[in-house]
């Protein structure tokens, strides 16, 4: 039985359009995975050292058979094959993967944490999936409309391009 799972999706460097538009193909071409929508796109100053360029975010859904650390890996793959380079925590990046939520499944390990520790944090990150996800709580019981409501939208724009915030196919 597939689990339902929400995916972010960030890049600042080379050409952070393409690399969010071919993530979110090569998501939808995991095994045994169903990609059922994406989320508008931000655009959101860097979080992270130094002086970066901003970042395009989206979030998209997916119905997936791969378990979490399966799911992991196969998003780590697709990083690799764009061009991420793991050099400086939080630096700037081509990509970045991150399963924010999967089914209703709490997951702490050292490679894995879901939810997403950050998410109630980042403004990038909860945007977007109430977007798409407006009604969803988490494991805990958390609204993501309570999150949303103490969240500020400061350093966050929303795009025109990218993503259509629909169902997918």
């Amino acid at each position: 039985m597939p689990a339902r799972a929400y995916l972010g999706l960030g890049s600042n460097l080379n050409h952070p359009p393409r690399q969010i538009k071919s993530a979110i193909q090569a998501i939808a071409k995991l095994p045994g995975t169903r990609l059922k929508c994406c989320a508008p796109w931000y655009q959101s100053i860097a979080i992270g050292p130094g002086s970066q360029p901003r970042y395009i975010n989206t979030a998209v859904e997916i119905d997936t058979v791969l378990k979490p650390r399966a799911l992991l890996q196969a998003l780590q793959q697709i990083e690799q094959q764009q061009g991420r380079k793991r050099i400086v925590r939080w630096g700037p990046r081509t990509l970045d993967l991150d399963i924010l939520l999967y089914a209703n499944q709490a997951l702490h390990t050292r490679r894995l944490q879901i939810p997403h520790p950050r998410l109630g944090e980042r403004n990038f990150v909860l945007y977007p999936l109430a977007d798409i996800a407006p009604g969803l709580n988490l494991p805990d019981g958390t609204s993501l409309a309570s999150l949303l409501a103490k969240s500020s939208p400061a350093g966050i724009v929303r795009l025109n391009a990218g993503g259509s915030g629909g169902r997918a196919g």
